[in-house]
């Protein structure tokens, strides 16, 4: 009995293992070729940057987007990284940017992500959950799959620990721990979990690419 226990055990814990998948998100150039050396290397998932924080769409990364859907990778996101200066115009207007310039490229992705750090975020922390809200009701309006990536040393000082408005939506959480895991995870902003956890950053991931790594379960 205490070894079919101890096989079970070791068992379970392979399988959990197995249910994990790697992604990774990263910038620059990307071939359809460096994908596939990608996916044989055990990525199966791929966010690439679709606008840039001084305010204009990422082209480079909508073309990886391309790419690795070119490459038969069908888990494919994008993220935003807000343009926050006054001459920027208003979330809805930089996720509509976005969601036209995919649109004209012929580029699909599976959520748009909202990239929420602590980067030159106005000090009002109410004008900050209208901007995040504005940008999450316009993505909503496109019929986008929306998401927040964040963590909470950002959340907080942005919005405001105490605001739970956007718990309801994915949550992809950065923290350098180096664990493919959740253990270090600890409630904030009305999430309990997070769907995935960036826990590497600029790190040779492989078939030359820089990058940051992701797992998710």
């Amino acid at each position: 009995m205490r070894l079919f226990v101890i096989a079970s055990v070791v068992l379970l814990s392979a399988l959990n293992v197995q249910a994990g998948q790697m992604g990774f998100d990263a910038i620059g150039d990307i071939s359809t070729s460096t994908f596939q050396c990608l996916k044989n290397a055990g990525y199966s998932y791929f966010i690439g940057r679709v606008y840039h924080s001084y305010g204009a769409v990422d082209t480079q990364g909508i073309q990886n987007i391309k790419n690795a859907k070119a490459a038969g990778w069908s888990d494919v996101g994008g993220y935003l990284f807000p343009c926050l200066a006054s001459n920027c115009g208003s979330g809805a207007s930089q996720v509509q940017a976005v969601h036209d310039a995919l649109q004209q490229q012929g580029a699909q992705i599976n959520t748009l992500w909202l990239d929420i750090e602590t980067y030159h975020w106005p000090s009002s922390q109410t004008s900050n959950q209208a901007f995040i809200q504005d940008m999450v009701n316009k993505a909503k309006s496109l019929n986008m799959d929306v998401g927040i990536y964040t963590s909470s040393p950002s959340w907080g000082p942005i919005v405001g620990s105490g605001y739970t408005a956007q718990s309801k939506l994915k949550l992809w959480w950065p923290r350098y721990d180096g664990h493919q895991d959740f253990r270090d995870f600890q409630a904030f902003g009305g999430w309990s979990s997070a769907l995935i956890h960036q826990y590497s950053g600029s790190v040779n991931g492989g078939c030359g690419v820089n990058m940051d790594q992701n797992y998710r379960n």
